[in-house]
């Protein structure tokens, strides 16, 4: 197989941005090797993400073909597709043939987990979609080791997408260190370049903008997850990435109402891997936080909560509602407890502070929902300050809470809902994870 056919197989991809000599992308195209799709198609859909509503092809004077072209907002932050660009598949059949896969994993699954597990490798074989509703720390990734490592075995690509960077990045080492032989790639949001055909891809659903009919089996991993849930482009290209009639695995500890409606196939995990209930989060009153922050003072049941965690050298992750008020408040939290760092969707160092905090070198992160989800730290404990407000629905509560307790050996984290006044959303992610703790989702 050629570099250019590894590197194009399953993907549509800008042709002014193939990494190749225009004389080696010429002769593939005269001999049939690629075919040409137009960026916006003359009924007006994007070619790449299948966008089509006139809201977001728009019309411009284009320079370089000197008429009217239409150009996609919806996928324009990576690369702008237009009228006369020109995107690149390859279609010809291959004799690929990857190398047996080798599976490193040496953990043992739980007799749920198992059972679960099975269910997947079932529903992947059947080529039908699959729903594991399981718990924070239930262990889902593990679970989904034995079915794509049979798809593997079947000289199968899999994708594994996640609606975030954070999430990918967590999970890349897990599934490299449990399949070291084979070609792996992980793409995000300036993702390094790498060499060969994947495999197994790891990647940001945005990502699968860029791929066509590319994979025989696609997991959706936190497919409740912003913005995976408000964009319905992100469902489209995980539909246009998978083959014909692939199988679609879904997983989430908060799943939609939508999936649970429209996924019949399901497994249910309801308790942790190690066997101890989810932390129940405390509910204690910060009344005018905001204030007294917007005045230069912590307020003292929540700067006697960090002294304590420090004290006891306890890691946590204190969320704040907005990204501004992590900005304003930074300084402050670092007066109280020195060392504190701050991390948000818009800092470029989130990823070293994460490490940074798992590694002991910080006591603790002030943070936004980035962190949600897609991260663990042993004994990490965790506070949300305006649990009431309307950002922290009962799914992101319930997430949020999971970062806690997830190890084995500190299953007892602590989580405080600090708050103006109780929400009906606190209600329900307080009841539903004592529901779980009880062994089943009572919704």
């Amino acid at each position: 197989m050629s570099d250019l056919e590894q590197f194009l197989r399953g993907r549509i991809w800008l042709r002014e941005h193939t990494p190749f000599p225009k004389e080696q992308v010429d002769a593939a195209i005269a001999n049939g090797d690629i075919t040409i799709k137009q960026g916006i198609s003359t009924d007006k859909q994007c070619m790449r993400c299948l966008e089509q509503s006139p809201l977001k092809i728009i019309p411009f004077d284009c320079a370089k073909c000197e008429a009217t072209c239409y150009y996609c907002r919806q996928c324009l932050q990576m690369r702008r597709i237009s009228s006369c660009t020109e995107l690149l598949v390859w279609r010809n059949p291959s004799s690929w043939q990857p190398a047996l896969p080798s599976f490193d994993w040496q953990g043992k699954l739980t007799d749920k987990q198992k059972r679960a597990s099975e269910e997947v490798a079932e529903s992947i074989a059947l080529r039908r979609p699959h729903l594991v509703y399981a718990v924070c720390g239930a262990g889902k990734t593990e679970l989904l080791f034995p079915g794509i490592h049979e798809a593997l075995q079947k000289g199968q690509r899999v994708c594994l997408a996640a609606p975030r960077t954070d999430v990918v990045l967590e999970l890349s080492p897990r599934l490299r260190a449990a399949f070291p032989a084979t070609v792996t790639h992980t793409l995000y949001g300036g993702s390094p370049e790498q060499e060969g055909l994947a495999q197994l891809v790891i990647a940001t659903t945005h990502q699968l903008y860029r791929f066509e009919e590319a994979f025989d089996v696609v997991i959706v991993d936190e497919a409740d997850a912003f913005p995976y849930t408000v964009d319905p482009a992100l469902a489209c290209a995980v539909e246009k990435a998978r083959k014909p009639g692939a199988p679609i695995i879904y997983v989430s500890a908060t799943p939609t109402k939508r999936l649970l409606k429209t996924i019949p196939n399901r497994s249910e995990i309801f308790s942790r891997y190690h066997g101890f209930p989810l932390p129940v989060p405390v509910y204690r009153p910060l009344w005018g936080y905001k204030k007294q922050l917007a005045a230069g003072k912590v307020p003292e049941k929540l700067k006697k909560w960090l002294q304590e965690k420090v004290n006891a050298g306890e890691p946590f992750l204190l969320f704040l509602p907005t990204i501004q008020l992590i900005d304003e408040t930074v300084q402050l939290f670092k007066e109280v407890v020195p060392g504190i760092e701050a991390v948000h969707a818009e800092d470029p160092g989130r990823k070293e502070k994460v490490m940074q905090l798992r590694e002991q070198k910080v006591p603790g992160l002030v943070c936004s929902t980035i962190l949600e989800r897609g991260i663990t730290i042993a004994n990490v404990q965790i506070a949300i300050v305006g649990a009431d407000e309307a950002l922290f629905d009962h799914a992101a509560l319930i997430q949020i809470s999971g970062r806690a307790g997830r190890s084995a050996d500190f299953p007892d984290g602590e989580v405080v809902f600090f708050h103006n006044g109780i929400s009906l959303e606190m209600d329900r992610a307080r009841q539903l994870i004592r529901s779980y703790n009880k062994g089943g989702d009572r919704r």
